[in-house]
């Protein structure tokens, strides 16, 4: 049986939601969503959201994930406010990846999830011809997946929730 630690997160069930933010949920949010999706394999079920929604998704960023092999259906870019809304997926973990995002007055979570802000420099950004562009597209992709790699290695069920807030501070602090 699993029981809820003073945060009201069940920490010893077999799925969590994750949420990954960023401004325009257009090209690093979006890749963090596929990466947890595909690397999680069902222990993680993530989604993605911007504070001010681009209204579509970088075809960068498409292009890549499905080089890569991971699905896009479903991708779009969307408010994080469809995940403070009644009815929304109770979200476990929210990762900031975008300066921006990380300093913008968030909603108020339902269940108060564990936060974190992995900065990721912003692959939309840069200028130059194509290559130099998805060459900066793969580079964050590689950075979320080596972050989320760490975050899927830690005991999550086992750390008490002072440790695990400080294990997803240090995983953001990771300079790739």
């Amino acid at each position: 049986m699993t029981e809820p630690d003073l945060n009201g997160l069940v920490l010893h069930r077999r799925q969590y939601n994750v949420l990954v933010l960023c401004t325009g949920n257009s090209a690093r949010s979006i890749l963090g969503e596929a990466l947890f999706n595909t690397l999680g394999k069902g222990k993680y079920i993530a989604y993605s959201a911007g504070s001010k929604p681009a209204g579509k998704v970088n075809p960068f960023a498409l292009e890549l994930l499905q080089k890569q092999g991971h699905s896009i259906a479903g991708l779009r870019s969307k408010s994080w406010d469809e995940f403070a809304a009644p009815g929304a997926p109770q979200i476990d973990f929210i990762f900031t990846v975008c300066d921006n995002a990380a300093g913008e007055a968030c909603p108020i979570w339902p269940g108060r999830p564990f936060t974190a802000h992995w900065g990721i420099p912003d692959p939309a950004g840069v200028e130059g011809d194509d290559k130099a562009k998805r060459a900066a597209f793969r580079k964050a992709s590689e950075q979320l997946a080596r972050r989320i790699q760490l975050f899927m290695s830690l005991p999550v069920g086992k750390l008490d929730k002072l440790t695990l807030k400080e294990k997803l501070a240090e995983i953001g602090r990771i300079k790739d």
